[in-house]
């Protein structure tokens, strides 16, 4: 019966004595409270961050560290476009490389470069334009990758 007279008469709800009374403890309360659990927060906040960025590498096939190279919309183009470069390098390096390899690796190159300058191009593109783009380079890697793989022996 108590119980029916307070909810009447509001006491159950948020009032302005009890934002009152909530304010006049966080006062008391929060100098002592916030120096303990800052450090806390600030390390979960950093450690967040550690695994959001390990994630977005993960996703991207890049190191960590590389992962500022990699922004935009573009960005897992240009890690992959990245990627088959390093491999032409290798293939370039390798002691079985052919001279069918190392020109397929200098003109790989050439095209690596042109589709890098279309993923640019087209992070200004309008949403439709810049998806098809998109697309078709990352078919051509499709390809290229490949091929690289062929030679490469794997």
């Amino acid at each position: 019966m108590v119980r029916k007279a307070k909810k009447v008469a509001g006491e159950g709800r948020f009032t302005p004595k009890n934002a009152r009374n909530a304010l006049g403890v966080a006062k008391v309360v929060g100098p002592v409270v916030i120096p303990v659990v800052a450090p806390f927060a600030i390390q979960a906040a950093g450690k967040m961050r550690e695994a959001y960025d390990r994630y977005q590498a993960r996703k991207l096939g890049v190191d960590v560290g590389r992962l500022g190279e990699f922004t935009g919309r573009g960005a897992a183009l240009h890690a992959r476009i990245s990627g088959l470069s390093e491999g032409l390098a290798e293939l370039k390096k390798s002691a079985k490389a052919t001279e069918a390899d190392v020109k397929f690796a200098n003109d790989t190159q050439a095209t690596l470069e042109q589709l890098a300058a279309s993923v640019r191009a087209s992070e200004r593109m309008p949403t439709p334009r810049r998806k098809s783009t998109a697309r078709a380079v990352a078919t051509e890697l499709e390809q290229l990758e490949d091929q690289l793989l062929h030679r490469l022996g794997v």
